[in-house]
Formats: C-alpha cells, sequence, structure tokens
C-alpha cells in the first residue's frame, strides 16, 4: 500500500500548490522535470490521480483531500481499481450490499454510495446553461475520459482505417469520415496529419451542417477570423475544394502553425495577417467579405472534460470578460460582411451568456437575421459540446 500513499501525497501537493494560471499539462510537466526521482508509472499513476481529483470541480468544498481523490479515481473506472479495493473496501461492501456490482456500477449509484456531493456542487453555473443541456448527465461528463476523434479527409479512410489497424491502434468509425479513438492513441508516425486525417473533435465537425446553409455562390470571399490552427477553414476546404480562403488570428505564432498545416492539407493561394479584434484602434484590412466565420476565444467550458482543472479554478465573473471581448469582435466582423453575406458564430462554452446572448445582440444591433443556431451536443458522445449560429444581411 506505501506506493499507494507516496502517489496520493505527491497528488495532494501538486493539487494545493496549483493555482490556475497555466494549464496543469505544463504545470505537472515543470514537476516531474524538476523531480526526476518518478519513473514512467509514478508519473502516469500521480497525473491521473491530480485529474480524476479536479473532475469534482466545485464539490468537497473545493478542497483536495485523500477522500475526494479516492472517490474520483473510482469515478473515473470503469472496473475497480487496486486503489480502492486496497484503501476503500467499504464502498465495495456497500455496493455489494445494494446489490450492484462495484465493476459496473454507474456514477449515479457511486454516488450515493460515497454519499458525496450533490450534482450542482461539482458544476455550480447550471442556471447559465444554454439551451437543450441536460446539466445532470453534462456534470456525470467530467467523470468520463473524452475520446479522440480524427476526421478523415476526403476518400481517405479506407487508408487511415488500414493505417490505424496495422499499427493496433483500436478505432471505431462513427460516419463515414470520423473515427474514435481512446484519448491516450498515440498517432505519430501512424498516419499523415492533416494529409490524410486532421485531428477534430466531433462537435466541431458538425459544424459542416451549417456550411451547407449557405449557397457555395455565396462562399467566393471566405474570412477565417479567428482561424487559430485552422481546423474549420480546412473542414471547409474539404466541403467546398474552390474556396478561397483570408485567415487571420491574434497570434503571429498561431498562424505559422496554421500555414504549415495548410501546407499538408493541400491548401493554396490564402492569405493571412494578424489581426487585434477587440481593439478597435488597431486597422484591418478594408476589404468585404460574402462568408466570415468568427470561432471566437471563450471560456471554453464545453471542453472541461477534457481540461478538469478549469472546474475548479474557473470563476464566474470571467464569463463578463468573455461576452464583452465577443461583443467586440462581432463589432468589428459584421461591417465586414457584403450586402447578402453569411456570418457564422461559434464557440465552445456551455454558457448563455457567450451563446444565445449573443445571437440576441446580433440581432438587436445589426440588420441580420438568424439562419440557424444549434447546442452541438456532445457530452454524451464523449465528446465536447459547443454553439454556433449562422446569420445573413440578406
Amino acid at each position: 500500500m506505501s506506493h499507494y500513499h507516496s502517489h496520493i501525497q505527491t497528488a495532494l501537493s501538486l493539487l494545493e500548490t496549483y493555482k490556475g494560471k497555466e494549464p496543469f499539462a505544463v504545470f505537472i510537466k515543470k514537476f516531474f522535470a524538476a523531480n526526476k526521482k518518478y519513473g514512467s508509472k509514478d508519473r502516469k499513476a500521480i497525473a491521473h490521480y491530480c485529474y480524476c481529483t479536479f473532475r469534482w470541480g466545485k464539490a468537497w468544498a473545493g478542497k483536495a483531500t485523500e477522500e475526494k481523490l479516492l472517490a474520483g479515481v473510482w469515478l473515473c473506472s470503469q472496473q475497480t481499481p487496486g486503489i480502492i479495493n486496497e484503501m476503500r473496501p467499504l464502498w465495495l461492501e456497500a455496493a455489494t450490499t445494494m446489490g450492484i456490482e462495484p465493476d459496473t456500477a454507474t456514477i449515479e449509484q457511486k454516488l450515493e454510495i460515497i454519499g458525496q456531493p450533490a450534482y450542482d456542487t461539482i458544476f455550480p453555473w447550471t442556471k447559465d446553461l444554454s439551451e437543450g443541456i441536460d446539466s445532470r448527465k453534462f456534470t456525470e461528463s467530467f467523470f468520463i475520459q473524452p475520446d479522440l476523434f480524427l476526421r478523415t479527409r476526403p476518400g481517405k479512410m479506407n487508408k487511415v482505417k488500414h493505417q490505424l489497424d496495422t499499427a493496433g491502434i483500436f478505432s471505431t468509425r462513427i460516419n463515414e469520415d470520423c473515427l474514435a479513438l481512446t484519448n491516450s492513441s498515440n498517432l505519430e508516425k501512424t498516419i499523415s496529419p492533416d494529409k490524410d486525417a486532421v485531428i477534430q473533435d466531433l462537435s466541431s465537425q458538425q459544424i459542416t451542417r451549417f456550411f451547407q446553409q449557405v449557397p457555395k455562390k455565396d462562399m467566393a470571399s471566405v474570412w477565417d477570423a479567428c482561424a487559430a490552427s485552422g481546423g474549420k477553414s480546412i473542414l471547409l476546404f474539404d466541403y467546398l475544394p474552390s474556396v478561397k480562403l483570408t485567415v487571420s488570428d491574434i497570434r503571429a505564432s498561431v498562424l505559422k502553425n496554421l500555414e504549415m498545416r495548410f501546407h499538408a492539407a493541400g491548401i493554396k493561394g490564402f492569405r493571412s495577417f494578424v489581426a487585434d479584434l477587440s481593439n478597435p484602434g488597431r486597422a484591418i484590412p478594408d476589404d468585404k467579405y460574402s462568408f466570415i466565420i468568427a470561432d471566437v476565444p471563450c471560456s471554453g467550458s464545453g471542453t472541461w472534460s477534457r481540461t478538469p482543472e478549469q472546474l475548479c479554478v474557473f470563476d464566474e465573473e470571467r464569463l463578463l470578460e468573455y461576452a464583452s471581448l465577443q461583443k467586440k469582435i462581432i463589432s468589428r466582423l459584421i461591417p465586414a460582411l457584403l450586402p447578402g453575406g453569411y456570418f457564422l458564430y461559434i464557440t465552445c462554452s456551455v454558457f448563455r451568456q457567450e451563446n444565445e446572448a449573443q445571437v440576441d445582440f446580433l440581432l438587436e444591433n445589426y440588420p441580420v437575421k438568424c439562419v440557424k443556431k444549434e447546442t452541438i451536443i456532445g457530452y454524451d458522445k464523449k465528446a465536447d459540446t459547443m454553439f454556433a449560429a449562422l446569420f445573413t444581411t440578406s
């Protein structure tokens, strides 16, 4: 049992020290780099214990304790791990007494056995959720590791599936061009990234449904205004290879990465520029576009199953900051639309303030109409949850 205690104490120490100023993956990597005594198995166990604890969010008064850590490990496990057999056998006995097989107990059953906590203490912002989100199922999803999704490029499904099978990497075909893999899958040297397949969340792939609402003749000039690494642009290119793309981002380094991805994806003739769209004093090219895509900066709350530390460090006041930033960006982009043009607003947020409230802002302040809006539910598919709304100036 000693190695369990050692790993638990190290994990609790890290959790106590972490203040959320950087992604936890970066934080713990620095810790292990400075403490060489931890072997590969030690590092894996300690990191796992930390992430399982983060998944409790604001519950247990927000404090990291051994009980909270162990409960997190059990809830995140499909089969009973050795640490629970040794350190919390009473939980397993309680399950058996209730007629529940410990290895197949649901998250709801495990919560009942543990006696902690109420769902709304894990994610206390349920009143702020967007339409269509089941708060209970969404909260349960924090204890489930999301999948890694591949979107195969046109005509590449059979090739990519064969490459994965040959490498012994298990994958499940979701649809004609999407594969789901375990999040720990190592794809290095297995596939040609961006050439044959793109790592892209299942919900992000659903944005094609919004592209289909725009007449192809109205995609003559497209500006991906918050392009980041270019995933939405590559998605659009695969839908309409003749598209003429302009891309921008606030970070020059990100655009460099985007250019490398575009090269691998076979996208040529695009235009790119650095733009701070939140600052009215920063000039942007005086061009007009028939279609503008804005995957805006947001809380990222629809992706917190992947970065559960955010559940613990998120401050509700940040919502006001993001909402204000989003309005500033919208206000710079709408004037760049051609008459009859289309504007696609996207977030990976579950909060109404960043989603439906921004739809209302657009409708109240600009001569646009909403063609389609949707909360793209991913928590029931081991994927992210997103929001998208398409507008036209017609």
